[in-house]
Order: structure tokens, then sequence, then C-alpha cells
């Protein structure tokens, strides 16, 4: 009888040897680190939805959502979740080396320039004057001649000072420049954490509201592993997609998922900011008719000619070059709606 178990053991054993061994593995990296937003991939990863799908996924947090585009792009990683507008200024000079974006989540720019409201600036045009701060080589930094080209701002009437990421608030609070140029979905919460309103005692000109359509984060692949095994791309985009309607549903269990990936997150914080990219970053109003993961190729191929003249551009990529949407599920499977808890 002993032998019998024993046998019956070693043959379900030896059967899930092949099982295992064909697994493909991915090597994911994060935007930056562990924050709300990343909840569609660690409760993908969480729940099992990408041994679901066969695929073995690690990972890692990142170093900025351009630097995700790099990492891919020398081999470290297979895919990763980052800003669109980096994938189109590496294909522009690396033609069929940038990694493509498969599955865009944030089809609503986080780029802006906040500003307190006792520094006067109600409108564009009250920008001559001031004095800006923020990082260099940001979106929002290198896109802010476009901007001011657009909302008819003479450049030569702002001031503009080059800062760490981490001082624009502090230097904002203190008087020290008058607006950042920042991301909404971290300047927001840095405004908090100084003990500050960021709803009431500030002014938000947000990129999109002032004819800079473009598009930002979402999942990438590099080209290698659409080359050689599209099967596995697509049972990635599955998995995110089941648990992007997950979460848009639930927002609790997505901060327990984030949770058992990196305990050291503040879990009130981050449930904070996984709202507010949910209604925010992910609802323009697309997605009711092509469905989340879509994207417009019109509205794509506008956001590419703003990127190349922000970034000064030898090359406009081609749409079909940054984004691929042949690995979406049905639009019905992708239909997104927010239900805050």
């Amino acid at each position: 009888m002993k032998h019998s178990l024993f046998g019956a053991a070693l043959t379900l054993m030896v059967g899930a040897v092949p099982a295992l061994a064909d697994m493909t593995d991915i090597r994911f990296t994060l935007g930056w680190k562990t924050q709300g937003s990343d909840a569609p991939f660690l409760l993908a990863l969480n729940k099992g939805y990408f041994e679901d799908e066969g695929l073995n996924v690690t990972i890692d947090q990142g170093e900025g959502s351009a630097a995700t585009v790099t990492r891919i792009m020398g081999g470290a990683y297979d895919a990763g979740f980052g800003d669109i507008n980096a994938i189109i200024q590496n294909a522009a000079a690396r033609p069929g080396e940038a990694p493509v974006m498969v599955y865009q989540l944030w089809n609503r720019p986080p780029f802006a320039i906040v500003t307190p409201k006792t520094a006067g600036i109600e409108t564009p045009a009250d920008f001559e004057g001031k004095t800006l701060g923020g990082a260099q080589g940001t979106p929002t930094t290198r896109l802010f001649p476009v901007f001011a080209e657009l909302n008819g701002i003479d450049l030569e009437l702002v001031s503009q000072e080059s800062m760490a990421p981490n001082l624009q608030e502090p230097m904002m609070i203190r008087g020290d420049i008058d607006g950042a140029f920042v991301f909404t979905s971290t300047s927001w919460f840095n405004l908090i954490a100084n003990r500050q309103d960021p709803a009431n005692d500030y002014n938000w000109f947000n990129f999109e509201d002032y004819g800079m359509d473009l598009y930002s984060n979402g999942m990438m692949v590099s080209r290698k592993l659409m080359a050689e095994n599209p099967e596995a791309v697509a049972g990635l985009v599955r998995a995110v997609n089941k648990a992007t309607m997950e979460v848009a549903a639930n927002q609790d269990s997505s901060v327990e998922a984030i949770m058992a990936f990196d305990n050291l997150i503040n879990p009130e914080l981050e449930l904070a900011r996984l709202e507010f990219a949910l209604t925010n970053l992910m609802n323009a109003p697309e997605v009711t008719e092509i469905g989340m993961g879509d994207l417009v190729d019109e509205r794509l191929t506008r956001s590419i000619e703003i990127v190349a003249k922000g970034y000064d551009l030898d090359r406009l990529p081609e749409a079909s070059e940054i984004f691929d949407r042949s690995f979406l599920p049905p639009v019905d499977a992708r239909a997104f709606e927010v239900t805050l808890n």
C-alpha cells in the first residue's frame, strides 16, 4: 500500500515536471518604486493569473517610466510598465529596437504645471514674469516649450530653474519658485505629505487641457519577446487585463496584493494613489468605446508629433511602430467601469 501511494505520488511529481518546464520566464520592471498604480501587475502576480497563462513572471521595482524603455532595450527585462512617450523618443532614433506598447493603461497624461494659488497664476499667460522649477529631462519639463507655443506664452519671459524632483514641492511651498513641472500622480501626494491641500490651495495646469493630447504609461514588451513568443505576450496581456478589471471594481483587495509584494508601503497612501490613477489617468472618454488597453491611432499620431517637436526628434515614427493592439482580448472583456470602495 505504501509502495503504491509512493508510486502514485512519484508519478504525479514526474508528470508535473514538463508543466513546470513549459513555463515561460518573463522579467518585468515597474515604472518606479512600488505604488498603488502598479496594482494591475501585482494583483495578477498575487492571484496567479500569470501562472494560469503559463508564465513565470518576476517583477522588480523601477527607476522611472522612461527608464523602463531603456531597461527593456538593454535586454535586462522582457516587459514593463512605462511611458509611451519614451518609446516614441527611442523609436525615432533606433527604429526596430524600441519596445512596443501592448496594453495602454494611462490614457490621460500626468504631465502638469502646479502653482500655489497665492502665486496669482490663473491662466497660461500668467506664467510670464514668474519662475518655474523642474527636473531636467522629464516630459513635463521638455514639453513646456510646446505648451508655451500652443498657449501664446513668451518663453523669454518665463524663468526656469533646474532642480531635483524631491525639491520641487518644498521650494514651491517656501516661495522660492512660483510653480513646478510635475507628474500629477506624484506631486499631489507629495503636497499632502507636506501638509498641503492640493485640491483647494493649488492650481493645476494639466497639459491635456491645453492642447497637449498625450498618452502616458502602459505595459510594453520587447520586440524580441514579440517575435519569439507571441503566445507569451498574449498571455501577459490577458492576465493584466483580467487584473485591471478587478482593480477597477475592488481597490481594497488590490492594495492587499500590493502589500504582499512590498510590505513597506503605506496602504492608505497607495490606496489613495490608486484611486487617483483610476479616476484621473485611466478614464479618457474613448475607453467607453474601445475598452481599456487600446488607444486611438489618430490621437497617437498627434501625440507623436507633439513629442517630436518637444524633443527635437529627427524622425516621426509611425503609430504602428509604437503600439500593437493585436494581443488585446475582445473589447467586451476590456469594458472598464470604476467602482470606488
